[in-house]
């Protein structure tokens, strides 16, 4: 790629690639797309993703996942055939010189083998196999602007990764490494307190994940406080009760259990599948409190949009929470943590401890919401300052910006 004379950067656009195939992924569009209003941001193909269209039609064809696709999702190799002044990747690195920068949220590099060492009470003994040595060059190569950890929990599960491979890769990627918050809107100028004494008081889970994030316990609970305590309680459910063979491992029966549970509670449960984002946005508006006590989650982007309209969050204590969800603006579930702050949910006996924990916390928290229900306000204007102060946009763009122009020098 050529240097970009001053007076072609003044009359160009910056072009920003962007994974062709993630254009619309959520992420991406939180986090890359859009975020300097000045730029241009192309899709991009590369061999990789023509590996990764391969094997989705193969296994399409058989009715299996024949071919695992994960490490494919996580690599770019485009020859330096796109016309782009920088890469930006979700969770990827490029073997290119085209210059290039990678927000990820556990670890990079991103491969299979790598990304459940944070997993359990023991970490495995690492290998310097060829692929994570190609990653790893690929990290400290000069290509690499900058990775941002969107937390300080990923920036340390990157530093514990870091420390079991040679000083040669370690010390180049970290030099690289900042941690960048995601980015959020507030979505209301203030909180305003309302008279909790004649209306029951609105919870409200957002998650495909429906067993992962929690919803198993909250069901639980909850029904437990209004059918055999009274209390004056609504719950607000949009999930798909997605299954995922990871963390709460839950199976079909669990799900048949689930939509049980909802239909039985019709008369204070408000359930929906999915909803358009701006829907959610609206009805998380309406509650008074998110939940979110997962078993696992790499950071919790809904906490912040509950934050953004003025509503503090219950949560586990586990990765990124305990930073975006400090008790002075929300509630913090204690449970069975490793030292990189991931739940301990590998075993039956592991899952039963985490999940009593997480049922035995939010009943003791709902009830001191009940009791006390004056300090959801005061957690909510809270939760609004720190994504005001936190969570800037302009900021965050800042940031990039600076980054991206680091490329065109």
């Amino acid at each position: 790629m050529t240097a970009i004379s001053d007076e072609q950067n003044q009359n160009k656009p910056m072009r920003i690639g962007v994974l062709a195939y993630r254009m619309d992924f959520y992420t991406n569009k939180r986090l890359i797309i859009g975020k300097l209003p000045e730029a241009e941001y192309v899709p991009v193909c590369d061999w990789f993703s023509f590996q990764r269209r391969l094997a989705l039609k193969i296994n399409q064809v058989v009715g299996k996942p024949l071919i695992n696709t994960f490490n494919l999702n996580n690599q770019f190799e485009d020859f330096d055939l796109n016309r782009v002044d920088v890469l930006h990747f979700s969770n990827g690195v490029s073997y290119g010189r085209t210059p290039w920068v990678s927000s990820f949220e556990t670890i990079l590099p991103r491969f299979s083998h790598l990304v459940t060492r944070h997993q359990g009470k023991e970490k495995p003994q690492l290998r310097m196999d060829d692929l994570t040595r190609r990653g790893l060059e690929a990290l400290a190569g000069k290509a690499c602007l900058r990775i941002l950890a969107w937390s300080q929990a990923s920036a340390r599960m990157e530093r514990d990764l870091l420390a079991d491979f040679p000083s040669e890769f370690s010390q180049a990627i970290l030099d690289k490494m900042q941690v960048l918050h995601p980015p959020q809107e507030p979505l209301v100028e203030a909180v305003e307190a309302r008279d909790y004494r004649n209306e029951p008081l609105r919870f409200m889970l957002v998650g495909a994940a429906f067993f992962r994030k929690g919803g198993r316990e909250i069901l639980q609970t909850f029904e437990k406080l209004v059918r055999q305590e009274g209390l004056p309680l609504r719950l607000t459910i949009v999930s798909a009760l997605r299954l995922e063979p990871y963390a709460a491992h839950e199976t079909e029966a669990d799900v048949a259990w689930a939509k049980q549970k909802l239909s039985e509670n019709v008369d204070w449960i408000e359930y929906y599948p999915q909803l358009p984002n701006a829907e959610v946005l609206e009805l998380l508006k309406q509650a008074d409190v998110g939940l979110l006590p997962s078993y696992a989650d790499t950071y919790g982007l809904s906490v912040l949009e509950a934050q953004a309209c003025g509503k503090p969050v219950i949560t586990t204590d586990i990765r990124a929470l305990p930073e975006i969800n400090p008790e002075i603006a929300g509630w913090l579930i204690k449970v069975p943590k490793n030292e990189l702050g991931e739940a301990l949910y590998i075993t039956p006996e592991d899952r039963a401890e985490l999940s009593r924990a997480i049922q035995a916390g939010l009943e003791t928290i709902v009830r001191g919401i009940v009791a006390d229900p004056e300090q959801i306000a005061i957690k909510g204007a809270a939760a609004l300052a720190r994504i005001r102060q936190e969570h800037d946009p302009q900021a965050y763009a800042e940031t990039l910006r600076q980054i991206y122009q680091s490329a065109l020098k």
